[in-house]
């Protein structure tokens, strides 16, 4: 099942098309990672999917509706999403971020209630920041920054999350806490999450389905023992890989050992 989907959409800046006629589903209750190059058209996918960035050409919709047809405050009712390298003042507290996430919520009718309190609260407590509720921002660490971030999409309270790229910049650890902390909010609390990763071997670990983008279209999607094989390395990411089990999780494990130079991109090709 899929409360979030595309129909033949055409994103586009200016004349140049970044995505092209692409029909994706997201499933509900499941982690879909979105992999691919640079700039084939993953985080213009993600915009596109949030009513951040209006379709050239084609229809997302959301539980049934448009998404064209509701109103951002109702998009972000039902969708939280944690952009790439989202920024905010450094004196904000890691609550007062978090609070952000109630304003959806809010109107002139309906100010600051318990029920934001409550929310808030969750978040921080689930992302494991409550210790950190009264620190500053630019006092945390990289992880700690992204768990913030993270509590505030979680405060809106949303059955789907939507993360552009969750763990860029952070080293080995801290993207381990941050997937780890998705990881648990899928299992615990059955959170539809869609999420950007550059690393193939950290989406094959942490996915239910992996969409692979190349020039635009869906070149395949399933789930990642289908998905992440030698061919994908080669043809969508120019690398010469082997593919094995993850001697833990079973997971594909790419083990790249050389560039590939074909003499013309095989062209992307639609799941069947």
């Amino acid at each position: 099942m899929s409360k979030l989907r595309t129909e033949k959409v055409t994103l586009a800046y200016g004349e140049t098309a970044v995505v092209r006629e692409l029909t994706i589903a997201v499933s509900e209750g499941k982690v879909t990672s979105v992999v691919g190059p640079n700039g084939c058209g993953k985080s213009t996918l993600l915009r596109s999917l949030a009513r951040l960035m209006k379709p050239r050409g084609g229809a997302i919709y959301l539980d049934g509706d448009a998404i064209s047809n509701l109103s951002t405050r109702e998009v972000a009712k039902r969708l939280g999403i944690l952009p790439q390298s989202p920024a905010a003042p450094d004196e904000l507290t890691v609550r007062e971020l978090a609070a952000q996430g109630r304003y959806p919520h809010q109107s002139w009718l309906r100010q600051w209630s318990k029920g934001d309190e409550r929310a808030v609260e969750r978040a921080l407590e689930t992302t494991g920041v409550m210790e950190l509720a009264d620190r500053a921002l630019d006092t945390l660490s990289g992880g700690q920054r992204q768990r913030a971030w993270i509590s505030m999409a979680l405060a809106q309270e949303t059955e789907t999350l939507l993360l552009d790229e969750p763990t860029t910049f952070l080293d080995m650890a801290h993207q381990l806490e941050v997937l780890q902390l998705l990881d648990r909010l899928n299992h615990e609390e059955s959170r539809t999450i869609l999420m950007v990763l550059h690393d193939l071997n950290n989406a094959a670990r942490y996915s239910h389905q992996i969409v692979a983008l190349a020039g635009g279209r869906i070149y395949d999607a399933g789930p990642p023992d289908e998905v992440v094989t030698p061919d994908l390395l080669r043809e969508v990411f120019g690398v010469e890989a082997d593919v094995v089990p993850d001697p833990r999780t079973g997971s594909p494990l790419c083990i790249p050992h050389g560039l590939h130079y074909p003499a013309e991109r095989t062209e992307a090709r639609q799941p069947s």
